[in-house]
């Protein structure tokens, strides 16, 4: 046997132990709701075993004396099975939802610890489902398959010793059935594992045609897409139908099979059973008492076609979410780390190239030295490089080539959080969170004062706004910001920044939203934070940019020009000369 294999015979108790961890805490309790499985599928045998002496003494011998107690004791032990039943369920539901709270929790931490590059090549309907569905799909199917398991095991293992009880020889020719009835469901993974993936792909892109829907109302009534939208919904519905029926297909043939082969194992077992009695070999009561256990091991085989697709789909579920958990962080931190204080010189790239797609650099060989105290610019075409730039500094990537150093250290031998929390950026599509605009603006710090806050609000224009408001900064925004307009909601995050107080800056299109004036009182708030702080702004309205010490242009991935506004002007037919006469109406002088 070859090791693939043998890992595959070993399934069930390499996907259950790999769940140990997260069952650890809670193990007394999961182990009593596994052990009540027992007397639940034992009690099984009771009816049929009972069923000997009452058949052989009232049917057979027609006396009612001696077997009186056997249909109260019927009674009880049915009680019984059903009390125990329900404990087993409710202890079952408790295990499954802390289980369940529990992947999912580590699966969040995962999640926001994850590099940002993870979320460039995912849908939202993906996480959703792999992030928190399949959680609860490989827990309540662990329990819930675990529990039907054992019952069904304990229960057999009574149910046989009834049949052994009452005639081996018929025993014989039962098991052979069994054993003939349940041999394709070892089959079942190999049948529905592709198209159980090709499925969740589909649900991905239902849930992220669902998040669209929502996030982008706005676009869908504007352009009048719904019908567009429609018919691609539908289209995803029928490939989630087909494809279900597809598993249906493959796998719903278990059933009628095992309804054969049963049917041959109860024919046979009638035919010789009978013969046995006429034989003297059995009495009726032994060949009724032997019936009644094979009905009832026999009869829950007939629909296990269905427990062994839901068993599967379990074990993939949990295959999933292991493969999230232990997927490798692609930015590794070393095991000892140099602190990041103050920045005292500032931060400079040494031959930074990167690439999103091997082969094809978005950025080739960048130098660039930027002092503490210094506000450069970065200018450029669009999809130049500029904001991948800038994205390498709190590490959202790494660098994949050169360096880029912090008071000379390499930013990689900083701590992610000493390094992010000396970094405040304001993104050009900022996101805000659902709850008030204060809430939003204390995540640059959690613990800063009433006056603090105020100041941001005015660095950040905010101000006026909020007396307008009656509940002020307590006035609830909603899910990413959706009661503020477009330039309410960059000032939240302007706002936010400027309360880090960060001895880094990052401004990624942050005034790009604000009117003439706004955007003047702010760039006089910038030109304050700029002391003793190092700050980048990437601009692509260059009146935003004419004071800054230096500025940048980036060009197709490299730095093609650097110095301040004056001296690039001053280049003849340079890009940045260029890219500013477009954006005016009269061609300016370099004199």
């Amino acid at each position: 046997m070859s090791i693939k294999q043998k890992l595959q015979s070993n399934q069930f108790y390499v996907n259950y132990s790999r769940m140990w961890p997260f069952v650890k805490p809670i193990w007394p309790i999961a182990l009593l709701s596994l052990l009540i499985c027992i007397p639940v599928g034992g009690l099984d045998a009771a009816i049929a075993l009972f069923l000997k002496p009452y058949t052989d003494v009232v049917v057979v011998g027609k006396n009612m004396e001696a077997p009186w107690f056997i249909p109260i004791l019927i009674v009880g032990f049915t009680t019984v099975q059903g009390l125990l039943n329900f404990g087993g369920t409710y202890l079952n539901a408790w295990v499954g939802g802390k289980l369940t709270m529990a992947v999912r929790r580590r699966l969040y931490e995962k999640l926001v610890d994850i590099e940002p590059a993870y979320f460039d090549k995912k849908t939202s309907g993906e996480i959703l489902i792999r992030f928190n569905q399949d959680a609860q799909a490989a827990c309540s199917g662990l329990l819930s398959n675990l529990k039907s398991f054992l019952t069904r095991i304990c229960s057999s293992v009574a149910l046989v010793g009834v049949l052994l009880y009452n005639s081996w020889q018929l025993s014989i020719v039962a098991i052979f059935i069994l054993v003939v009835a349940v041999a394709p469901l070892t089959k079942v993974k190999k049948l529905i594992k592709s198209l159980v993936s090709k499925n969740n792909q589909c649900m991905y892109q239902v849930n992220t045609t669902y998040n669209e829907t929502f996030a982008g109302n706005r676009t869908i009534a504007a352009y009048n897409l719904q019908e567009r939208q429609k018919q691609n919904f539908n289209r995803l519905l029928d490939d989630v139908f087909n494809l279900v029926i597809a598993i249906t297909r493959r796998t719903a043939w278990l059933s009628p099979f095992m309804h054969f082969v049963i049917s041959i194992g109860l024919g046979l077992a009638i035919a010789y059973g009978s013969w046995l009695i006429v034989q003297g070999t059995i009495t009726p009561g032994n060949f009724v008492s032997f019936l009644t256990a094979l009905l009832m091991l026999y009869t829950p085989l007939k629909n296990i076609s269905n427990v062994a697709v839901h068993v599967q789909q379990s074990f993939l579920a949990i295959e999933r979410v292991f493969a999230i958990l232990d997927r490798p962080d692609v930015l590794v931190e070393k095991e000892e780390t140099k602190p990041l204080g103050a920045v005292l010189q500032g931060v400079k790239f040494e031959n930074v190239s990167f690439s999103y797609t091997k082969g094809v650099e978005v950025l080739r060989n960048i130098n660039l030295d930027v002092k503490v105290g210094e506000m450069i610019a970065l200018v450029g075409n669009s999809g130049g490089g500029k904001s991948t730039l800038v994205s390498l500094i709190p590490r959202f990537y790494d660098v994949q080539k050169g360096s880029i150093k912090i008071d000379g250290v390499d930013i990689r031998d900083f701590s992610l959080h000493d390094l992010r929390q000396n970094i405040a950026v304001v993104f050009q599509d900022n996101f805000l969170f659902d709850g008030t605009i204060k809430e939003n603006i204390l995540l640059g710090k959690p613990d800063a004062t009433d006056e603090e806050v105020a100041q941001a609000l005015e660095s950040a224009c905010l101000a006026d706004f909020i007396k307008t408001l009656d509940k002020g900064v307590e006035t609830y925004i909603g899910e990413r910001g959706i009661l503020l307009s477009g330039g309410q909601k960059q000032r939240v995050a302007i706002a936010r920044a400027f309360l880090k107080n960060a001895p880094i800056v990052i401004l990624d299109e942050a005034t790009s939203a604000l009117d003439n004036k706004s955007e003047e009182i702010v760039q006089r708030a910038i030109d304050n934070l700029m002391k003793d702080k190092t700050v980048f702004v990437i601009a692509h309205r260059l009146s935003t940019v004419k004071n800054a010490n230096r500025i940048a242009v980036i060009n197709e991935g490299d730095l093609a020009e650097l110095g301040t506004h004056e001296e690039l002007m001053a280049i003849p037919n340079g890009l940045y000369r260029t890219l500013y006469n477009m954006q005016f109406s009269a061609p300016v002088s370099a004199d």
